[in-house]
């Protein structure tokens, strides 16, 4: 199992494109990977035959996992899988009969490998339990497939993605409700199943465990006037078409990019004998997918106008939500946002990601009657709230950061100055 990403530590195989027996040349691709953050596709680094897959699709590796062994067609791979059955660390094979820390080269579409507990979600059935492909389950949620209609092709009748294909292409209903519980007089402990988790959500336990305990974090609020932010946007989007016009996240963005500029301690990260100050402000954008949270990148953000924001924000949203995201498309943000406020969540505390050292939590803008020269008015009050790692950014410097950002979006003129 190669590394396909950053901060990937172990992969899921999707699907594999080539099957055992079949020849490729070099850069070819022969499997699909779920890594911590995206499907991410495995090419073959020199031409050959795959002889053997080890990992089937919905198995799990370590990187450097032997997943597949390759060679010329005809070869002999006894000896090589003796050798990988007594192999204690990871290791990747190929068939010159050696093996290497990583694979000379990626697999193919079979699924001769038996399944493994944790890449499986077991359905308990009255003649037994139906064993599901996470892929294939999350494939059939999403389409509203019922799997007892759904009969598997993998190792001892698992369904599989490929399953799931097939059902779609050949109209299996989407309408057969889920089954619901049979009423019964026995009183006892919860039925329950249990999903592996993917990569990604992996990934983000370890991270936040990382960023919660080693760093200091301390909490700063602010309530920012809207008004004129929504008086911009529409003033904007009044010239624009449909697949141009701006959000407030994106004036937002713009706003954050240019108030780090003036801010260099909050756009830096912390190194263990030095802090390091970005040029430009990267800003990561938090968005929600359906295996936990991901943050693309918008690189010099203080160089873009709000409609090139807003575009690129999409075009990365949609993306990410569709696991095509390329590495340095979601790593190496110099700053982060999250924003709630389209899910009516007034004020929150983000936690920091790693090493970046801030995080701008957002909430939503509410109508709020306020005090204004002794006059009560309503006016659209945002609460935001950022996450500091005090190692870099002091009390003091949080908040002056704040307070430039607040005059920006109050008077988004400021964002010029």
């Amino acid at each position: 199992m190669p590394k396909l990403s950053p901060t990937m530590e172990e992969g899921q195989i999707s699907r594999w494109v080539k099957n055992e027996g079949d020849s490729f040349d070099a850069n070819e691709t022969l499997a699909e990977v779920d890594t911590d953050k995206a499907t991410m596709e495995m090419t073959a680094l020199s031409g050959g035959t795959l002889l053997k897959i080890l990992k089937g699709a919905g198995d799990t590796a370590a990187l450097g996992e032997a997943i597949a062994i390759i060679g010329k067609k005809g070869e002999d791979i006894s000896a090589i899988l003796s050798e990988i059955g007594t192999a204690k660390p990871p290791v990747a094979a190929n068939g010159n009969g050696k093996s290497a820390e990583a694979p000379v080269a990626q697999a193919a579409p079979s699924v001769a490998a038996p399944a493994t507990p944790q890449s499986e979600i077991r359905i308990p059935q009255s003649d037994g339990r139906m064993l599901v492909s996470p892929i294939a389950a999350r494939m059939a949620a999403e389409h509203g497939l019922d799997l007892k209609a759904i009969s598997g092709s993998g190792p001892n009748g698992r369904i599989i993605k490929r399953d799931i294909e097939q059902a779609l292409a050949g109209g299996t209903s989407a309408a057969k409700a889920a089954p619901s519980f049979t009423p019964s007089t026995v009183v006892g402990a919860s039925a329950f199943r249990e999903e592996p988790t993917s990569q990604m959500r992996r990934v983000i336990a370890s991270r936040l465990a990382e960023s919660i305990g080693p760093i200091p974090t301390f909490y700063l609020t602010r309530e920012i006037e809207m008004d004129n932010v929504l008086s911009l946007r529409k003033a904007i989007n009044a010239s624009l078409s449909d697949d141009q016009k701006v959000s407030v996240n994106d004036i937002l963005v713009k706003a954050v990019a240019m108030a780090l500029q003036k801010h260099p301690f909050v756009n830096a990260s912390y190194q263990d004998r030095a802090i390091r100050f970005y040029e430009q402000a990267d800003i990561g954008v938090a968005v929600a997918i359906d295996e936990g949270l991901i943050t693309p990148v918008v690189r010099g953000a203080n160089l873009k106008g709000f409609v090139e924001i807003g575009q690129e924000v999409r075009s990365l949203a949609a993306r990410a939500r569709d696991k095509k995201l390329q590495p340095e498309e979601y790593t190496g943000a110099t700053f982060s946002i999250s924003n709630l406020g389209m899910f009516g969540i007034k004020e929150f505390t983000a936690i920091i990601n790693p090493p970046e050292a801030g995080i701008l939590a957002v909430g939503a803008a509410t109508q709020t009657p306020v005090v204004r020269d002794g006059q009560i008015v309503v006016r659209s009050i945002m609460n935001i709230t950022m996450s500091c790692d005090h190692r870099v950014i002091d009390g003091a410097t949080g908040a002056k950061f704040l307070d430039t950002l607040t005059k920006m979006l109050e008077q988004p003129a400021m964002m010029l100055a």
